[in-house]
């Protein structure tokens, strides 16, 4: 039950609460089931995760489309989505852009990857990658840069946290191979 008391102060800092308890009581740890979730892409198509089990999937979250960072680790991904894919990898972006953000993000980089919609954040939130930024000395709620490499049992392989765009794709290639 949410505390009217703690509603009251508004709602940034409610959710600054949940996000306090969640990095405090349910830190997302190495061999844990990867939090479970369904999302529509682009397309409207919806993912589950659950049906993913028997693939790896890479599982990588950004701020926001046709933003240069993220366009440069989306485009990461695309330019060695063959090497990926040779290793039977599922590569999914979640951020809170909408069908359309995404459609156009899609088409005008060429991803042959699906970019999910996370609206609410709620899928961010459980997997720790919704939370205070700062940005030109101003503080906001956002999406956290970070990749869950998720196992085919859908167990959490690998936590990468606020990863550099640039480089990011590549590390994650390097460490699927020895799988």
């Amino acid at each position: 039950m949410v505390s009217p008391a703690l509603l009251s102060l508004g709602f940034d800092v409610y959710l600054a609460t949940v996000l306090f308890n969640i990095a405090v009581f349910m830190s997302l740890q190495l061999n844990d089931i990867a939090p479970d979730f369904s999302l529509s892409d682009h397309a409207g198509n919806l993912v589950h995760l659950a049906d993913l089990k028997g693939k790896t999937v890479v599982l990588y979250f950004y701020p926001r489309d046709n933003t240069p960072g993220c366009t440069k680790e989306a485009c990461g991904f695309r330019d060695r989505y063959a090497e990926f894919q040779a290793l039977d990898v599922v590569i999914l972006g979640i951020s809170v852009d909408d069908a359309k953000a995404h459609g156009k993000f899609i088409k005008k980089y060429d991803l042959p990857f699906p970019l999910l919609i996370d609206p609410e954040n709620q899928v961010a939130i459980a997997y720790e990658s919704y939370g205070l930024k700062k940005f030109m000395g101003k503080e906001y709620m956002g999406i956290i840069r970070n990749t869950f490499l998720i196992d085919t049992e859908g167990k959490i392989l690998k936590i990468y946290l606020n990863v550099k765009p640039e480089p990011h794709p590549e590390q994650v290639l390097k460490d699927l191979l020895p799988i």
